[in-house]
């Protein structure tokens, strides 16, 4: 008798293969939720990505959720502004970025975006291992509700293998 493997290997079950790749790269949005981070999002964005567009929520204070103040506050790396909802229509999923103890307070704006255009969230926290609890709590209150994934992450490393792990 052969094993699965055996039989998932066989010229019989060959035809059923399909020869494409496993998975296609995502379009990732990567967001610095704070200065602290942004400095950490100019240094990924330095590395090859597939899918990856990296952006700033932190250029400017977030006034509420109206069109006006999307259209005003988030830009990329060169400092041009961007639309929100235009960065999230063409994206598979948005991860924000942000540092113990800091206001984070963009991740409400971009997570209720997210959430109308069914676009995944992730939040990755900086600093978690040296913050105090009440710095770390601030920041997780923050982005818990936001987020559907949220990790602390232990280095600005662990965020690089984070992303190559999501296909950006």
């Amino acid at each position: 008798m052969h094993s699965e493997s055996a039989r998932a290997s066989s010229a019989a079950e060959a035809r059923f293969r399909i020869d494409d790749a496993n998975s296609r790269p995502r379009t990732v949005k990567v967001v610095a939720l704070d200065r602290p981070s942004q400095a950490v999002v100019e240094r990924l964005a330095q590395n090859q990505w597939s899918g990856a567009s990296f952006l700033i929520a932190s250029a400017f204070e977030p006034q509420g959720c109206s069109q006006s103040s999307m259209q005003n506050w988030l830009s990329d790396l060169t400092g041009r502004t961007k639309h929100l909802l235009d960065e999230i229509n063409g994206a598979d999923l948005v991860v924000m970025i942000a540092t113990a103890g800091e206001n984070a307070s963009a991740a409400a704006i971009i997570g209720e975006a997210c959430s109308l255009r069914r676009v995944m969230t992730s939040a990755l926290v900086l600093g978690g291992a040296s913050a105090t609890d009440a710095a770390l709590s601030k920041t997780l209150t923050q982005l818990r509700p936001w987020a559907l994934m949220l990790v602390i992450a232990s280095s600005d490393d662990y965020i690089a293998d984070m992303l190559r792990a999501l296909r950006a």
